[in-house]
């Protein structure tokens, strides 16, 4: 390994953390409340270690791929365990256990929380949890690639963050890997801004607007509002919302081809094609049991409840407009079953992703058809209009079957280790490893995960990390060989 460069990279990382807090801190002397110093000395500390370790290592060597694994994996401990500096040095959140649960929950795009009173916290810290969203939504280290040396190795960094499914659909930008970076952040924060726009438009504050698009572009749920969404009870805010959802599930890639003025890429891309149709279907279908059952006697209030909540779950945003665990039955199974999907491939969400189930089911066919109906054939997985070879195959394949193995061992560990019932057990580990948030049992929608152990929080807050560096790029560095020559 190139340590100098792994420093080097690290100190980058904590110099931006620290700066990033500049926001925060004129914020909390906007609002003049008493968060202003646990604020700027988080930020010193942060500045102040990682200013020597970037500034002594700049002639450092080129990055290989196991270097930016291993930089992804220390980047997203160290960047969460220095951002929760400012809850613990204010006293909000006085454990650094539960400090680092929400810096982690946050940069992951989870949304999962320990704040018993959320309303209670500062504006200023308030602004740097939702702020975590931001940076982490399009990925921490996407942001550091902007700020490397060209020739660094910037793609192998970027690679050791990106999800399979960008692997298997092959979409790219540009040659140039910082230009890449630059067009994402571009579309990124111009969606945000928008967003924001919109939501002040309808009347929602400015610190609340910013707070609320941050979660949603991100498809990462914190509110700066206990009921979060619920709050404002507008049927305005909840479809400006599930537009911004749906944009954040998208790729980006996608999005860039139509911004170019490529609209047919809608119609080719079949991720999306399927992407939508399973949000029509789901949306449908939760509505309808809402209005059948007269949960919402009017069709257009359980219409924009049922579709609010499934595009929250598909998306692995997390925010919420009702309490759905007190919805039928029915409804209920149907948004279980949506938190094993997630977005597409190169959105902002995390899950299992829409692609892979795509190739699965294709593949599933053609193997049914070949064994039945025509055993001559050859088996072929089109994405796109381009078949795929073997190996993506196998690669969608694997993870899918990682994640569901990774849900149930860690349902058991969580059973072991917590007094807690099976589906909260299951349910937990899901919102952890998908990046959901809210979930089923006794962390629903009206819940928060505050009663887990230190144990059991350091657990989830590992598994926050494997689901949003899509899994093999954190398990992969347990394995032996890894560290060898």
């Amino acid at each position: 390994m190139h340590f100098l460069s792994i420093i080097h990279i690290i100190g980058l990382l904590l110099l931006v953390t620290g700066g990033s807090m500049l926001f925060p801190l004129l914020c909390s002397f906007y609002y003049g409340e008493n968060d202003l110093i646990p604020i700027l000395a988080a930020a010193l500390v942060s500045a102040g270690i990682g200013l020597p370790c970037w500034w002594f290592t700049k002639k450092s060597s080129d990055l290989n791929i196991r270097d930016g694994i291993f930089i992804a994996v220390l980047g997203w401990i160290l960047v969460s365990a220095f951002s929760a500096l400012p809850f613990m040095l204010h006293g909000s959140i006085p454990s650094f256990t539960d400090a680092f649960f929400e810096m982690m929950s946050g940069y992951t795009t989870t949304g999962a929380t320990i704040l018993n009173d959320i309303e209670a916290v500062p504006h200023g810290l308030l602004f740097w949890r939702s702020e975590t969203h931001l940076l982490g939504g399009m990925g921490f280290l996407t942001l550091i690639v902007m700020f490397m040396p060209k020739g660094m190795g910037g793609l192998r960094l970027f690679r050791a963050e990106s999800s399979p499914g960008q692997v298997i659909t092959k979409e790219k930008f540009t040659p140039r890997t910082r230009d890449t970076m630059v067009m994402l952040w571009v579309i990124y924060l111009g969606l945000n801004l928008l967003q924001t726009l919109l939501l002040l438009a309808g009347s929602m504050p400015l610190f609340d607007s910013l707070c609320t698009a941050f979660g949603t572009i991100s498809t990462s749920g914190y509110s700066p509002k206990n009921a979060s969404i619920g709050h404002y009870d507008s049927a305005y805010f909840d479809w400006i919302i599930i537009l911004f959802m749906f944009l954040g599930g998208t790729s980006f890639v996608l999005l860039f081809q139509v911004l170019r003025g490529d609209i047919k890429a809608f119609f080719k891309n079949t991720e999306f094609k399927w992407y939508l149709a399973l949000l029509l279907i789901f949306c449908g279908m939760v509505s309808y049991v809402l209005w059948r059952d007269n949960v919402y006697p009017d069709p257009w209030d359980a219409l924009r409840y049922g579709t609010f909540q499934v595009m929250s779950l598909l998306t692995t945003t997390g925010f919420g407009t009702a309490d759905y665990e007190l919805w039928p039955q029915a409804a209920q199974m149907f948004l279980f079953m949506i938190c094993f999907i997630g977005g597409c491939a190169g959105s902002t969400t995390s899950g299992i992703k829409v692609v892979h189930y795509v190739i699965i089911c294709k593949y599933m066919w053609g193997t049914v058809r070949k064994i039945f109906f025509q055993p001559m054939s050859i088996v072929s997985v089109r994405l796109n209009n381009k078949s795929l070879d073997s190996s993506a195959i196998d690669l969608a394949i694997c993870y899918f079957i990682v994640n569901i193995f990774m849900i149930f061992i860690g349902a058991c560990f969580m059973i072991l280790v917590e007094p807690i019932d099976y589906i909260t057990a299951i349910s937990v580990v899901i919102s952890a490893l998908m990046n959901i948030g809210p979930g089923f049992g006794d962390i629903g929608p009206s819940e928060n995960f505050a009663f887990f152990s230190d144990t059991g929080k350091w657990f989830l807050a590992w598994n926050m990390m494997v689901g949003r560096l899509e899994m093999f790029s954190a398990l992969v560095i347990f394995y032996p060989s890894f560290w060898k020559k």
